[in-house]
């Protein structure tokens, strides 16, 4: 198997089993970090609600451009595995983008349509999506340790 396949069924398979992310942002070449439950769909966009009064929120409006990370803790003596993407970030409006994201966020996360509800308060969280360029994966794969990228933006062309 192609070593750029097994990454992306690494990334999938991990994407999986963790509901967890650290989403960065930035404005004024200042950055921050916040912690987000995240979903993913069939071509690895993310998706994670948040208040728009919410810094990481507000830094979006005027910058999309975001990285993260998606790690799981793992105990001393155990290799590391973790999941690193960096894209661009939006929210989204009403229309057929943000149903999808509805249906993702409901899936994994198990909640149920009360947050469609939410989402039409004016202080509701609302749904953003993340567009991966570059997902990269840290820890062994096909028995490689390291850090290896997956260019997504061009896998995806």
């Amino acid at each position: 198997m192609q070593f750029e396949t097994l990454l992306e069924q690494a990334i999938r398979d991990y994407l999986q089993s963790v509901i967890h992310m650290s989403l960065a942002t930035s404005k004024d070449n200042k950055p921050w970090v916040c912690e987000v439950h995240f979903s993913e769909d069939e071509d690895l966009s993310l998706y994670f609600r948040s208040s728009t009064s919410r810094r990481h929120s507000q830094e979006i409006a005027e910058n999309p451009y975001v990285a993260g990370n998606i790690v799981r803790q793992f105990q001393i003596g155990e290799e590391p595995l973790g999941v690193y993407f960096e894209g661009t970030a939006k929210l989204l409006e009403p229309g057929p983008e943000q149903d999808k994201a509805f249906e993702c966020i409901k899936a994994k996360q198990h909640v149920d349509d009360s947050i469609i509800e939410e989402a039409r308060r004016d202080d509701g969280a609302k749904p953003y999506k993340v567009t991966v360029e570059n997902w990269y994966i840290f820890g062994r794969i096909d028995g490689n340790f390291g850090k290896h990228k997956l260019e997504w933006n061009k896998h995806q062309s």
